[in-house]
């Protein structure tokens, strides 16, 4: 049987989904009550920067090893030499053979340097997928509704290159950018009639107690989540920090989304603490994810 890719997501799904970010969903509390339907499926994805000291054939295999699902490739933020090294030396066929040898899917491209036009026709053939970047700068809240929906019609073209190769773009929330709040989120999902935009959680970026409102606004247009925490070091890791993720994932279930779930850190530490790091994160969100949802 094939299965369904991670950009296989159509309008009419797109919109039912982007629905309940207006119907009010519950935030936090005891397991869902499913009536009887499948439960919630959390699927795990890990970013090649995790391994920035590694080529990308070796970030794959750590991250395969490790037992996570999708792969995010980064640009050269912060130095990551992974998304033009594949440009340049490997292009879509090379990277589809090297995901396969290692069984990942390819969930995103990071192009938070570089932008998606410089990446899209290689996300493209290499299967597609969503590409995260961020927003422009912060602005009053009296030009919030304006300055988003500029910002959302800003994108035209590129949304139009990411029908071209069936691909999405998320836009990351972010200290000081014009996606940054509460309010911006509910701008953005109100102005945002495009299936192939979406949003990026990232909860290191915001209050811990906004997180969940913030992941019920963005609803169905929610691409991609960061299981990332504020603090120092391996501390904003899922596990390792004090931040407790189990109501996150309960309100991940109850919008029922559909992407990967992306534990996260800058800052990484050499490859072999890394990996023992990603370990326990990887546990700690299984085990989180049986108390918000519970095993079939």
């Amino acid at each position: 049987m094939r299965r369904t890719t991670v950009h296989e997501i159509g309008r009419r799904e797109f919109l039912a989904r982007a629905a309940v970010a207006t119907a009010g969903v519950g935030l936090l509390g005891a397991r869902p009550a499913w009536g009887g339907k499948t439960p919630w499926k959390m699927r795990l994805s890990a970013s090649s920067i995790d391994f920035t000291k590694l080529k990308i054939e070796q970030a794959c295999e750590r991250i395969a090893a490790l037992g996570f699902e999708a792969i995010d490739i980064w640009s050269p933020h912060a130095g990551c030499p992974h998304l033009d090294d594949v440009q340049s030396r490997l292009g879509p066929q090379g990277l589809k053979e090297l995901l396969a040898k290692h069984g990942l899917k390819l969930y995103a491209f990071s192009v938070y340097s570089g932008g998606y036009p410089k990446y899209a026709e290689l996300l493209g053939k290499a299967g597609g997928g969503v590409a995260v970047n961020g927003s422009p700068g912060k602005c009053p809240p009296s030009e919030l509704t304006a300055r988003m929906k500029a910002f959302i019609e800003s994108l035209k073209g590129q949304l139009e290159t990411a029908e071209k190769y069936n691909s999405y773009i998320a836009i990351e929330n972010h200290g000081g950018a014009l996606l940054s709040s509460l309010d911006s989120f509910k701008a953005f999902v109100d102005n945002n009639k495009n299936p192939r935009l979406g949003l990026a959680v990232a909860p290191y970026h915001l209050p811990a107690a906004s997180v969940a409102e913030a992941i019920t606004i963005a609803g169905g247009q929610l691409l991609f989540f960061y299981a990332w925490q504020n603090g120092d070091g391996l501390k904003q890791l899922p596990g390792h920090g004090p931040t407790d993720f189990t109501p996150w994932l309960a309100v991940l279930a109850k919008i029922n989304y559909k992407w990967y779930v992306n534990p996260f850190m800058h800052g990484e530490p050499a490859p072999e603490e890394m990996s023992k790091a990603l370990e326990k994160s990887r546990d700690y969100l299984k085990a989180c994810y049986e108390k918000a949802v519970g095993s079939e």
